[in-house]
């Protein structure tokens, strides 16, 4: 089977958030996906399977399948659109445990723009067990679904950050992120997000987090288009629409590995 492994959210190989992508030629079961996801390392793992109804998507980290991923999809859709089984002018349709999924080619700006579910937040007490192992102090914030979205004074101060991961993982919890307006030129908000709960620490470039993201900033900021930077160690930039109940994320990505799964 091909493998690949792809650099999403950035136009430079070797930044943005990393992905693999398998393109099965027939059904695997759970186990198998998920040894593989541990044997791949990355924080998600992509499995793509043809079905007479479309395509099938489903994600995994190296510990737990997710309900949703957004730049291990965008991986996916750049590589079906670069190995020539998806035609440019032709938008793509994935089938999740997140619903349909649309992805299409951006040829104006050489990037993949996924077609995602908003994730509002709900009004919610920031754990203070939570701020203290980040090392924050929260201004604003909510909750999405298991996820803590908590909004904190400047850029300076989300970049700065230092958790405290073992202490994290005592408290309840699914992953949290912590934005700010940008001081950046050009960029609207700022982000990172955690998730150790999960078996990751720091996702570098986090689509599925934009999907709140959005929202929650659209209030703020009074704008349906933003440009978000996420700000991790490797970086990434994430063109942001919100539509209704759907958010717009667009994003360049690069394969950095091609290769066959014999396993």
């Amino acid at each position: 089977m091909r493998i690949f492994q792809v650099d999403a959210f950035t136009d430079t190989p070797f930044s943005g958030n990393p992905a693999g992508v398998c393109l099965l030629d027939e059904p695997k079961d759970d186990g198998w996906m998920q040894a593989v996801a541990a044997e791949m390392n990355l924080s998600e793992t992509a499995f793509l399977l043809m079905e007479k109804a479309g395509y099938r998507l489903r994600w995994f980290t190296p510990t737990i399948e997710v309900e949703l991923c957004g730049h291990a999809t965008l991986s996916t859709a750049h590589v079906l659109y670069e190995i020539g089984e998806a035609e440019p002018a032709e938008p793509i349709e994935f089938q999740s445990r997140s619903g349909t999924l649309g992805a299409r080619w951006d040829s104006d700006h050489d990037r993949v723009v996924l077609d995602l579910p908003a994730r509002p937040t709900e009004p919610a007490p920031i754990p203070s067990e939570i701020s203290r192992a980040l090392g924050i102090q929260a201004v604003a914030g909510g909750r999405v679904g298991k996820l803590h979205l908590i909004e904190i004074a400047s850029e300076e101060a989300v970049r700065s950050m230092k958790p405290d991961f073992q202490t994290l993982r005592t408290f309840p919890g699914r992953g949290v992120m912590v934005t700010s307006r940008a001081s950046t030129r050009g960029f609207d908000f700022v982000s990172r997000y955690f998730a150790p709960w999960i078996g990751i620490d720091e996702d570098p470039v986090t689509g599925s987090a934009h999907c709140a993201l959005a929202p929650y900033w659209n209030a703020r900021l009074g704008k349906t288009e933003m440009l978000a930077y996420q700000a991790s160690p490797r970086g990434g930039v994430v063109h942001v629409r919100l539509d209704g109940d759907r958010v717009h994320l667009g994003g360049q990505a690069r394969t950095v590995i091609v290769g066959e799964l014999l396993a």
